[in-house]
């Protein structure tokens, strides 16, 4: 179960340490409006629902201190290789094209032990910032 604070369920983006900062510090520039997570590693394995547009979320850093309040504007349960530009782009990363994009997520995956493949799902989560902390 993820933890939740403040009554909101939370979001911890990446791995702890550099990566997580960075990609935090992505949402608080408003750069980075969406991620990309595994449906059973994430939600199934965990024991939690998807997401809705609306919901609140309380995006969390290394000590699990809330950074910011984000609203859930979208949300599509998707094969890996359907995730579309638009929703790569949105995640403020700096890839040049989906075939980057799916080849940064695909090491990334695989270094913390659950490699990908096409058929994989992935739950592609639209979001913006509603407050910062």
């Amino acid at each position: 179960m993820w933890p939740r604070v403040d009554g909101m369920r939370s979001l911890e983006l990446g791995t702890p340490g550099a990566v997580r900062g960075e990609l935090n510090a992505l949402v608080l520039a408003g750069k980075k409006t969406a991620t990309t997570s595994l449906l059973v590693e994430d939600y199934t394995r965990e024991a939690e629902g998807l997401e809705y547009p609306g919901e609140r979320l309380a995006l969390l850093d290394d000590e699990g201190r809330s950074v910011a309040v984000i609203e859930v504007t979208g949300v599509a349960v998707t094969p890996f290789v359907d995730v579309p530009w638009e929703h790569a782009e949105a995640e403020g990363e700096g890839d040049a094209s989906l075939e980057e994009w799916r080849d940064v997520h695909r090491r990334f995956w695989s270094r913390v032990g659950t490699p990908v493949d096409d058929r994989t799902l992935v739950v592609c989560l639209a979001f913006r910032v509603v407050e910062t902390r």
